[in-house]
């Protein structure tokens, strides 16, 4: 890649960037989730945990998840009561996948605008006769969405450190959080699954013809992570490091799938037929 094909690739970058900070459509929804997956929930759970112990402890679907949690996670637990145990094992464990939706919804948001947005804006033509090859105007497109996905994920992991650490204070008396297993979800689960989103949604927002359309369609790939959370309070499965490193693999390679289909499937000439 030479510096003139980097030098537009980081002008498309930056007028995303650019659009993504300008539009409420896409802003709010990069805000308001992790707001409430991170702060809310989290604080809500812990106020509940703290206020009325026995009825916290006493969920069936509570108690069905702690019976499945392994030894080594229970470590350092044994002192506390049973709604403090369970807050902080679902703290770290069960609010981990919905961590995950964060990249993946703010990668599908703005991936959803990527072509169709363009289109709405009467832009595309322009974008269209960038002297870029298709498969780097393609990468210019889904980079400034996982940049600023990851962004974002950062700093809601960043939040959740805050709350997290702040609630589990009040039970454990010392600071807990991240452990290793977060630390694999921020660091290689994440990224992955920004790019899975990022790129599942750019490759429908370019043969759709609006963005709801496109942000409805794309909004599909959470159904696995909403899976994932069910799977672990029903006990069928448990997150674990090693889990989170197969996992981050395993999205890795559907992110390297989907790329190669994309560079194979796309084409400029497509999208000017549609104008």
């Amino acid at each position: 890649m030479n510096r003139t094909t980097w030098r537009a690739m980081r002008a498309i970058i930056r007028k995303d960037l650019t659009v993504v900070r300008r539009s409420p459509m896409i802003l709010l929804p990069m805000i308001i989730v992790p707001l409430i997956l991170q702060v809310l929930l989290p604080v809500g759970l812990g106020m509940a945990a703290l206020l009325a112990p026995e009825e916290f402890a006493g969920d069936p679907d509570l108690q069905s998840f702690l019976a499945n949690v392994p030894p080594a996670a229970l470590a350092g637990l044994t002192d506390l009561s049973a709604s403090e145990r369970l807050m902080i094992l679902m703290l770290v464990y069960v609010f981990a996948p919905l961590y995950l939706m964060v990249p993946m919804m703010v990668s599908s948001v703005i991936a959803a605008d990527s072509f169709v947005g363009e289109r709405e804006r009467k832009t595309l033509e322009a974008l269209l006769h960038t002297p870029l090859a298709d498969d780097h105007l393609l990468l210019a497109k889904m980079l400034g969405g996982w940049l600023a996905a990851m962004a974002v994920s950062l700093l809601s992991f960043g939040i959740y450190t805050v709350a997290v650490n702040w609630l589990g204070y009040q039970v454990v008396g010392r600071l807990f959080f991240p452990n290793t297993l977060w630390l694999v979800l921020v660091l290689w689960v994440a990224p992955a699954v920004a790019g899975l989103g990022l790129a599942a949604t750019v490759l429908i927002s370019s043969r759709v013809n609006t963005f709801q359309e496109a942000y409805q369609a794309g909004g599909m790939v959470v159904v696995p992570l909403v899976a994932l959370v069910l799977a672990q309070l029903a006990g069928i499965i448990f997150l674990s490091p090693a889990f989170a490193v197969g996992l981050g693999a395993f999205v890795w390679l559907l992110d390297a799938g989907l790329l190669w289909f994309g560079r194979r499937a796309f084409r400029r000439e497509d999208l000017l037929a549609r104008l």
